[in-house]
C-alpha cells in the first residue's frame, strides 16, 4: 500500500490523521515539524506528503520548498494544510509545486477524498512514464542497431576488399568503394554528432547564464549562410531542381553555425520525406520582430498524433517506411528554436505533405 507522510507539530491531529489513514490501509509515518520531516521524507521516499504550513524549525512553505529542490523528492506530491483562507498564501503554496490544498477543520472524508485523488493521479504520470520508457527502449532497439550497423557493414565490406585485393583493382573500382567508405563514415559520423548535440542541449536548458550567452549571438545578413545550406543539403540528395528557394537579406538572433543546424534538419527532413520531383520550397522572410523561415514539402505527411509525439529517438511507421536517422534531428532543431527564444510551428496532412515555419528574433 502507498506510504504517507503526515507533518503537524498538533499531535492530537496528527493522531487522527494516522487512525483514518491506516483503517484504509494506507502505512503513515509522522513528523511534528518541517526539519523532521526533511530527513523522512529523503530517507523513506513517501508516495504523498501531508503538511501542514505553521510548524516551528521549518513551516510547510520551506519544506515544500527543500522538497522540490531534492531530485529524489521533486516529485512527490503534497497537501498542504492551513487554518487560514489566504488566497495569497495558497498562491504562494501552489507556486513552490503544492499539489492540493485542505483548510482546517476538514472532514475526514475530505481527507480521503484528496488524498485519493492525489494518489490516482500520481499513478497516472507513473504509467505515463512507463509507458514513454518502453516506447523509448523499443525505438531505440529498433533503430540504435540497424543506424550504427548498416554504415559500419560498409566501411568493414569495402575495407577488406581494398586491403586483400588491391592489386587486383581498377582506379574506378577503387574510387567507387572509397566513395562508399566515406559515405557510410559521414553518416555514421553525423549518427554519433547529434547523439553529442541532443545530450549538451539537455544540459543547457538548465544553465540561464549559457542560454542567455546564445541568444546574444548575431548574423547579420542570412543570406549567403542559409543559401549554401539549403543548395548544400538539395545537392547531397540529388534534388537540386526541386530546391525552390526565396530568402531575404536580414539579420536573426542565433550563431551562424546553430542557424544551419536547424535548417539542415528541416529542410533534410522535407527532401527525404519527399519524392524527387516534387517542389521543396525555402523561404525566409521578416516578419515584424522576428524572422519567419518556412519550409514546405509535398511528401508522405505525418498524422496529428506523430506531430505531437515528436521526440527524441522517436521514429514514426519506421517498421512500414524503410528510412536513414535516429530520430534527433528534429528534436534538435525545435530544442535550438527554443533555446533561442523562438517557435516552431508543424502542419501536416498525410499524403500532401508538411510545412514548418519557424520564428526567431531579429536584431533591434
Amino acid at each position: 500500500m502507498p506510504k504517507i507522510l503526515i507533518v503537524d507539530d498538533d499531535a492530537q491531529l496528527r493522531s487522527t490523521i494516522q487512525m483514518v489513514l491506516k483503517l484504509k490501509g494506507y502505512e503513515v509515518i509522522d513528523a511534528d515539524n518541517g526539519s523532521t520531516a526533511l530527513k523522512l521524507a529523503r530517507a523513506a521516499l513517501p508516495d504523498l506528503v501531508i503538511s501542514d504550513i505553521n510548524m516551528p524549525q521549518a513551516d510547510g512553505y520551506a519544506a515544500l520548498a527543500e522538497l522540490r529542490k531534492d531530485p529524489t523528492t521533486a516529485a512527490i506530491p503534497l497537501i498542504l494544510m492551513t487554518g487560514e483562507s489566504d488566497s495569497a498564501g495558497m498562491r504562494k503554496g501552489m507556486e513552490l509545486g503544492a499539489d492540493d490544498f485542505l483548510s482546517k477543520p476538514f472532514a475526514m472524508n475530505a481527507l480521503l477524498k484528496a488524498v485519493e485523488a492525489r494518489l490516482k493521479k500520481q499513478d497516472v504520470v507513473k504509467q505515463t512514464a512507463e509507458k514513454k520508457l518502453a516506447e523509448l527502449r523499443a525505438n531505440l532497439s529498433l533503430m540504435l542497431p540497424h543506424e550504427l550497423n548498416t554504415p559500419l557493414v560498409g566501411i568493414l565490406g569495402y575495407g577488406e576488399i581494398i586491403s586483400t585485393c588491391a592489386d587486383t583493382l581498377q582506379p574506378g573500382e577503387l574510387a567507387e568503394m572509397g566513395k562508399n567508405i566515406l559515405e557510410s563514415g559521414q553518416r555514421l559520423q553525423r549518427l554519433i554528432q547529434n547523439f553529442l548535440i541532443y545530450s549538451q542541449l539537455e544540459l543547457l536548458r538548465a544553465d540561464d547564464k549559457e542560454i542567455s550567452a546564445m541568444r546574444a549571438k548575431r548574423i547579420e545578413d542570412v543570406n549567403e549562410p542559409l543559401t549554401l545550406v539549403a543548395r548544400t543539403k538539395a545537392q547531397a540528395a540529388s534534388r537540386l531542381n526541386d530546391l525552390r528557394a526565396d530568402i531575404c537579406h536580414g539579420g536573426v538572433c542565433c550563431a551562424e553555425d546553430l542557424l544551419s543546424k536547424i535548417v539542415e534538419e528541416i529542410l533534410g527532413n522535407a527532401l527525404k520525406f519527399s519524392k524527387p520531383g516534387t517542389p521543396v520550397k525555402f523561404s525566409v522572410v521578416p516578419e515584424g520582430k522576428l524572422l519567419k523561415i518556412v519550409v514546405a514539402d509535398q511528401g508522405r505527411g505525418m498524422k496529428p498524433e506523430y506531430i505531437n509525439s515528436i521526440a527524441a529517438y522517436v521514429q514514426f511507421d519506421r517498421r512500414q517506411h524503410e528510412q536513414q536517422g535516429s530520430g534527433l534531428g528534429l528534436v534538435i532543431a525545435k530544442r535550438l528554436i527554443e533555446l533561442h527564444g523562438g517557435t516552431l510551428l508543424l502542419e501536416s496532412t498525410e499524403n500532401v505533405g508538411t510545412t514548418a515555419t519557424v520564428r526567431l528574433p531579429m536584431p533591434a
